[in-house]
């Protein structure tokens, strides 16, 4: 049975001719190793506390996991492993992921450091002789291949999930069908009848809601992408990302759309009336009533662009631009981020007011820092006024200045690709009154003060 600390007790009793022993030991529940090892994953990522981790914290979790074993699990299953919410042990897939982002071998291997923790060794009747005393190396050898033995019938009771395999065979490809416009629609074409798993998805991009099962004999998924951006599709076996797709939707322009702060919200998109001419890149509070948008509902606004060319590095470049927040409502945190779009990974940071900044984060790579367990006032400033901000990434190296004063610095050690885009996303109205992007030895990717057209990509 199962007792308050989320262990199964066991008791075994052997002779000898004159002595009875007896071995306690308990074993850690299913429940209470996989608590255990995402309480350590949580606390390595720098969460300290589980219950304090909001949806980004979560995202950043489902990603780390993926870029050290190449496993993808959903923010729903990363919820419930970090709160215990499953009724039969996860796929072996699953378990080895979390196992080795902790730092482990593999899923058996945690299991082995953490179970069949011996407690104690009694003595039924006492023995007076030496011939008559197992040695305690004895009776922990028994001990441990009797917890051993009940290890394995548990694991024969609970039989085994089908095995997975042949990934090598599967087939996958895709095929724009309105051009670059937006919304745009893309037709997968697939094969998955020679692998063997349990389950079988499609996923659009890095969003795990814009995941959709697919099925063996089917060969056809039609989906919808509705944002733009450079996107990387997913053929998904189990938990295990089997093939990759790089699903490019730009703009040449920028674009201008509201998100509602919640899953699988779609975005509503803005019509400007000349947002990225007339000496600033901006939206207004009627074109935003306009497009139908509801202010009192908690959007991001964003303010991307995406150029159908793309060729110079995310591991050296150099960012300046002027940028302040136009509250839309009365947000108690305005806040603006800045994000570079790669092929791989993030570039982002967030900044607000000084008395918010448990609220920021950043991400460079696999580099992800939280405003709850770092210190980010140097960061934070007073969005609402003008900003000079500049991002200077060389050799993998961050270092971001606003208004001429160091604000942040950190290294991240796995390449981002290629640069594909640039954005600004606030609560409020972002007003950007230029932009330019450098490469680090000072060679044009983009620039414009947007006085008369969108700006020049080189």
């Amino acid at each position: 049975m199962l007792d308050k600390t989320n262990r199964v007790k066991f008791n075994f009793t052997f002779k000898s001719r004159s002595n009875k022993f007896k071995v306690q030991t308990k074993k850690i529940s299913d429940h209470g190793l996989v608590k255990i090892c995402m309480d350590e994953l949580c606390k390595q990522e720098g969460f300290e506390n589980i219950e304090n981790m909001v949806q980004r914290d979560l995202l950043f979790l489902c990603n780390s996991i993926q870029s050290k074993t190449g496993v993808l699990i959903s923010l729903s299953t990363i919820k419930r492993l970090l709160h215990g919410r499953f009724s039969s042990l996860p796929q072996i897939a699953t378990l080895d992921a979390i196992a080795i982002s902790s730092g482990y071998q593999s899923w058996q291997n945690f299991r082995r450091l953490k179970d069949g923790e011996i407690i104690s060794l009694e003595t039924a009747v006492p023995g007076t002789g030496a011939r008559n005393k197992f040695s305690s190396a004895r009776l922990f050898f028994l001990g441990g291949l009797l917890i051993l033995g009940a290890i394995g019938l548990l694991s024969i009771m609970k039989g085994s999930k089908s095995g997975s395999g042949n990934f090598n065979k599967a087939q996958f490809s895709a095929t724009k069908v309105t051009g670059n416009s937006i919304p745009n629609t893309v037709v997968f074409k697939y094969n998955i009848d020679s692998v063997i798993a349990d389950s079988f998805f499609i996923q659009q991009s890095w969003d795990k809601n814009r995941r959709v099962r697919i099925f063996k004999n089917n060969y056809t998924l039609t989906d919808i992408y509705y944002e733009p951006g450079y996107h990387t599709a997913k053929l998904i076996a189990n938990d295990k990302i089997i093939k990759k797709l790089d699903v490019s939707i730009p703009t040449d322009r920028w674009f201008f759309y509201a998100k509602e702060k919640v899953p699988k919200s779609q975005p509503k998109y803005i019509f400007d009336t000349g947002a990225a001419i007339g000496g600033s890149l901006k939206l207004t509070r009627n074109d935003v009533l306009n497009s139908k948008v509801d202010i009192q509902k908690d959007n991001e606004f964003l303010q991307v662009y995406f150029p159908s060319v793309i060729k110079s590095s995310s591991d050296n470049f150099v960012l300046n631009f002027r940028i302040k927040v136009d509250e839309l409502n009365t947000a108690l945190c305005p806040y603006f981020m800045s994000e570079v779009f790669c092929q791989k990974y993030f570039m982002y940071f967030i900044s607000t007011l000084k008395g918010c900044t448990s609220q920021m984060d950043a991400c460079y790579g696999e580099h992800y820092l939280s405003g709850k367990t770092n210190d980010f006032s140097a960061l934070a400033t007073n969005v609402k006024t003008w900003q000079n901000v500049q991002v200077m990434v060389k050799n993998r190296i961050v270092t971001i200045t606003i208004n001429g004063l160091n604000a942040f610095s950190t290294v991240y050690h796995k390449s981002c690709g290629l640069i594909t885009g640039l954005g600004f996303i606030s609560n409020g109205l972002c007003e950007v009154e230029f932009v330019d992007l450098k490469t680090i030895e000072g060679k044009n990717i983009y620039r414009s003060d947007f006085t008369s057209s969108p700006g020049t990509p080189r």
